[in-house]
């Protein structure tokens, strides 16, 4: 019996200590798939969060692909790292998705796995595997965590390997997002996913009557500790500024001076309304057409240097070739974007905190540092360079042209050019009825949302169509949004509860999504209950998430690329229609649920679910045949 004690004692002082650390290191969010091999992970963050809630939350999620993605959200939209919790075997698999796509949009994860001890390795224990190093090279730090031990050693240890993976995780001089964020913190900089493996041996429960539990080991300093400032995140008085030196200054600018450039910014190039403010000024005075990717974070501004229908206007005969790009990040959603510049093969600037990101093999300058600390420089140099004003120009003046042809989309609803009735008679004859009715455009929906969107809420997108849909109907204007969406690997997988996860930032998000994407990850809906819990718990009202679900039964974003054709394969292998009764789906999970069949019916039940705590649905139906002539008219 004394020796089960000290064992449990020891895993309390141990891994209390850890989440200690994490804590005063910054971390406040924990996601927990439930296992027995994780239960003093599990256990100790959640008795943490039971004492100091103000320091700790923990999330429980019982499906492991979910909960990754869902911690992946919740960090995507703080730029804090976020712990995982799971037990052994494939549990610890399931995070694999997540882990990629953490590491390929630098989204600050930690995963903490519980395992077997050594004397159960490789010997058919069940749920076991070999857990070292399971991420390979996608986790920017790996920890084997010992047996616990009831020594000072063994608790200092755990304390800087909390210390470490914090580290491991964050970018330098990371901040957390304000309350007019516009874009991911994490996406700029260097963060990445983490991974500490903890050996656990039998009894499982820590004992939290142990003297010192949580405080054993703790640096004398006062207050949070860990990064400087004030709240365990480098705040702005401590980041680290990276000023471009005089030289490469003048090396930027010499390339700009007179010459057709212009700027293309990526996902996550601005992380505040007050940067995407100043990068605005910075190509104003320079004179740069500025195009804007949607996750960029430069929409929610009109400035006359942002340029936002760029897409349509790479698709022009016309469009203004540039001699110089400089590119902030990855390249933009827009294929037309990336497949004329590689045809005209300018001279590329690649401005990134720490690789060029370059599939199309065109860097010929690379400035390791974030966009806004190159505007900045640029911004502080004498500013006597101009880029060509007839490009300038010629931007503008195409862009406003593309513009009204985007917007021609609510003309054409005002105009009535075929009227509720007929909308009506197709949705009732159906995606599949032969009915010569054209339904409402997926743009008219997507300017229903962006106009009625709140004001500083978010608006999360799924991949496929529906980014698409964003990139072309969201126009730039004075309407602070928060635009985010999984672009690093571009898969479906896990998209329900990223944008779950990222909701828990916001009061109010919208998730506009496809039938695919929420099909694949229809589980995520499950977390209604958890997320209206922990609001609970917190004593505040659950977020609301609306649930915008364009379904065209199938896989309509092919008929967009090369694999389209009227062959039997085509339907078969890439379109594949589903038939999924989503009705049914919400109920199960308790969802509130909207069938609508025309905008002006979908800007009524929109504007009445936005407020309502937990996760809503609106189902818009469209055919899966005829995509491509539904954008035509304004592409």
């Amino acid at each position: 019996m004394a020796e089960t004690s000290s064992v449990q004692q020891a895993t309390a002082l141990v891994v209390s200590a850890f989440f200690d650390e994490l804590a005063r290191w910054g971390v406040r969010e924990v996601v927990v798939s439930p296992g027995s091999r994780s239960t003093a992970l599990a256990m100790c963050a959640y008795e943490l969060g039971r004492r100091e809630p103000e320091r700790m939350t923990v999330y429980v999620d019982i499906d492991e692909r979910s909960a990754s993605f869902f911690a992946l959200g919740l960090a995507k939209a703080s730029g804090r790292p976020v712990a995982l919790v799971c037990t052994s075997g494939t549990a610890l698999a399931n995070y694999y998705p997540a882990v990629l796509e953490a590491e390929t949009s630098r989204v600050p994860l930690i995963v903490l796995s519980g395992d077997r001890p050594p004397h159960l390795q490789g010997l058919g224990a069940p749920q076991t595997c070999d857990q070292v190093k399971a991420y390979s090279d996608h986790v920017r730090r790996f920890i084997q965590m010992p047996l616990a031990e009831d020594s000072p050693r063994a608790v200092a240890f755990a304390r800087q390997a909390a210390r470490e993976l914090v580290l491991g995780a964050l970018p330098e001089g990371c901040l957390p997002l304000e309350g007019d964020a516009v874009a991911s913190r994490a996406c700029s900089r260097m963060a990445g996913p983490v991974h500490a493996n903890f050996l656990f041996d039998e009894p499982l429960k820590p004992d939290f009557s142990t003297p010192g539990v949580f405080s054993t080991g703790r640096s004398a300093l006062d207050g949070a500790g860990g990064l400087a400032g004030t709240a365990g995140i480098a705040g702005p008085e401590a980041a680290a500024v990276s000023r471009l030196s005089a030289a490469a200054c003048d090396q930027v600018k010499a390339l700009i001076r007179g010459r057709r450039a212009l700027v293309l910014a990526g996902e996550g190039t601005c992380e505040s309304l007050e940067e995407a403010r100043e990068m605005a000024a910075w190509a104003k005075a320079y004179g740069l057409p500025l195009l804007a990717d949607p996750l960029s974070g430069l929409r929610s501004l009109g400035s006359e240097a942002i340029i936002d229908n760029y897409d349509n206007v790479f698709g022009r005969d016309d469009f203004p070739a540039p001699e110089v790009v400089i590119r902030f990040g990855r390249y933009p959603v827009s294929k037309r974007c990336v497949q004329k510049l590689a045809a005209a093969r300018p001279i590329e600037i690649v401005v990134d905190a720490g690789e060029t990101r370059d599939f199309n093999a065109m860097t010929d300058l690379f400035v390791a540092c974030t966009p806004i600390d190159f505007a900045r420089s640029l911004l502080a140099c004498d500013c006597d360079v101009q880029a060509s004003a007839g490009f300038f120009s010629a931007w503008r003046e195409a862009n406003a042209a593309e513009r009204a042809r985007i917007l021609s989309v609510e003309e054409d609803l005002r105009q009535g050019a075929t009227g509720d009735a007929a909308d009506e008679a197709w949705v009732a004859g159906g995606a599949d009825s032969g009915s010569a009715v054209t339904p409402r455009p997926e743009g008219a929906y997507v300017r229903e949302i962006l106009k009625a969107a709140p004001v500083r809420s978010c608006l999360f997108s799924a991949n496929s169509m529906a980014i698409r849909a964003i990139d072309t109907f969201y126009v730039k204007g004075d309407k602070p949004l928060a635009v985010l969406c999984n672009r690093g690997l571009n898969g479906i997988d896990g998209t329900v509860s990223t944008a779950l996860g990222v909701a828990q930032h916001f009061e109010q998000t919208t998730f506009l999504t496809g039938d695919f994407t929420l099909q694949h990850d229809l589980g995520g809906l499950a977390l209604q209950r958890e997320i209206a819990q922990v609001a609970a718990e917190h004593g505040k009202p659950a977020p609301s998430i609306v649930v915008v679900l364009l379904n065209n039964n199938g896989g309509g974003i092919f008929e967009m690329l090369p694999q389209a054709s009227d062959e039997p394969y085509f339907a078969r292998l890439f379109s594949a229609p589903q038939d999924v009764d989503f009705s049914h789906a919400a109920a199960a999970f308790n969802v509130p649920y909207r069938k609508v069949g025309t905008p002006s019916e979908f800007s009524q039940v929109y504007g009445e679910m936005l407020g309502t705590p937990g996760i809503s649905l609106i189902e818009v139906k469209l055919p899966l045949s005829g995509l491509k002539a539904r954008y035509r008219a304004y592409q």
